[in-house]
């Protein structure tokens, strides 16, 4: 059996020999994976977990408003940078492509619907906020082509890739290309956790930085719920807090994602597969753990250049074993949230659920394209009818799974402001303007 030192050894060697990835990507890869062999992990102690207080995770409802002004707004946003992860496929609901460019609403798709935000934004205020796009291999080159579309926009739209490590082979311990496996099968984009080193190695960093610009608000491009919030942003200015994660109180649809603790003196994530066998009934309850990670988050641009530069950044290594061509392989990733212990007078933010909308399903498509919702300056907004704060759930059938067959399913989107559960079997097809209620 070969020891840690000769996998690492043998590794090296193979992924020194790949033409195809930066020598950045190469030591990146190399430092996650001898991190992975040394059995590194933050072991938590169940005992130690705490109940973060409010001055760790803060009500929304006690931020203070931002200022009326709106040159002070203006010099606000100005320090500014929106950045989306883009590195998605849109393959789950049956399209091809970045999962950016799926419509959503009105014809608008969610690309589309993050430029009218942030044009809105720059108009009112005669700011210049930048949108910040970044990219996986897989997404790149047809993000590339769709950005152009908006070259007549007042904002500047940037686009770079998050690094591209090489699938490895389990049982061997070698890259998925060196067994002859040619093109994208044999590489994988390692995780949003890859975005602080990917922004600093793509040059973006140091450009925003030069600009004068302090905050980059990052969020999934799916989540129509992030926009950019200015009684956030002002907080996170005047107390100087270098990390910020919005969360939102847990619903029986939200156990499995992540949550906030106090550990040791420092705010903390606590994910699912940290958490022991005999402990994660306690996990999934929304009485001890009541918030959990919308993954909007916002980090100071000099902080993040700091700990990139001082390799402080060593989040949980998340093993993602899959199987190409028969052929079992291990993917190393993380997840930017976990980086908020890292980072000083880290908090987080308990916000509203509507921060919170992320289109993975034709179910969660339903949701936005009927009349629960309505469209302003690229933002969603809820309907006031609704007397329930919750959305109603929405369990659509395998036959709506893709986009196209879910648009030939409906004749047209039927009104759900009064609905509380729809569940949907087999070959059902809906006809115009019907109402459910239930």
């Amino acid at each position: 059996m070969a020891s840690n030192s000769d996998k690492l050894s043998k590794l090296r060697s193979a992924v020194d020999g790949l033409n195809e990835i930066s020598a950045n990507e190469k030591s990146g890869f190399i430092n996650l994976v001898s991190r992975y062999l040394s059995g590194e992990a933050e072991h938590i102690e169940w005992s130690k977990i705490q109940t973060p207080t409010d001055e760790v995770v803060v009500p929304y409802d006690t931020l203070a408003p931002p200022p009326e002004d709106i040159g002070e707004t203006k010099k606000l946003l100005d320090k500014l940078v929106v950045l989306k992860l883009n590195g998605g496929l849109g393959t789950t609901m049956g399209c091809t492509g970045p999962k950016s460019v799926i419509e959503v609403r009105d014809g608008f798709t969610f690309l589309d619907l993050i430029v009218k935000q942030i044009e809105f934004l720059n108009s009112k205020y005669g700011c210049s906020v930048p949108l910040l796009l970044m990219n996986s291999f897989n997404t790149h080159e047809d993000t590339a082509k769709i950005v152009e579309k908006y070259s007549n926009s007042n904002i500047e739209i940037h686009t770079f890739n998050q690094s591209q490590y090489p699938r490895l082979v389990a049982d061997e311990f070698i890259p998925l290309s060196c067994k002859g496996q040619q093109g994208k099968d044999g590489w994988y984009p390692p995780g949003h956790g890859d975005v602080f080193s990917s922004l600093m190695n793509s040059g973006k960093l140091d450009a925003m930085l030069s600009k004068g610009k302090e905050f980059i608000f990052v969020a999934n491009s799916d989540n129509l719920g992030s926009i950019v919030d200015l009684k956030i942003l002002n907080h996170l200015i005047n107390k100087k807090n270098e990390y910020c994660m919005e969360v939102t109180p847990k619903t029986l649809a939200d156990v499995k994602g992540g949550t906030l603790i106090s550990y040791e003196g420092r705010v903390q994530l606590l994910e699912i597969a940290q958490v022991a066998d005999e402990h994660v009934n306690e996990f999934k309850s929304i009485e001890k753990f009541k918030i959990f990670n919308t993954n909007n988050l916002w980090v100071n641009l000099k902080a993040i250049k700091r700990l990139v530069e001082a390799d402080a950044l060593k989040m949980e290594i998340i093993p993602n074993p899959k199987e190409v061509n028969g052929i079992k392989i291990l993917q190393l990733e993380t997840a930017a949230g976990a980086a908020i212990r890292f980072f000083n007078h880290a908090i987080g933010i308990n916000v509203p659920r509507s921060r919170f909308l992320p289109v993975k399903t034709s179910s969660d498509l339903l949701l936005v394209q009927s009349d629960l919702y309505t469209l302003a300056d690229g933002s969603v907004i809820r309907n006031k009818d609704r007397a329930n704060p919750a959305n109603p759930s929405i369990d659509l059938g395998p036959e709506f799974k893709k986009v196209g067959d879910f648009l030939k399913r409906f004749k047209s989107i039927p009104s759900i402001v009064q609905l509380e559960n729809l569940k949907v079997a087999g070959d059902v097809c809906f006809g115009s303007n019907i109402v459910l209620k239930f």
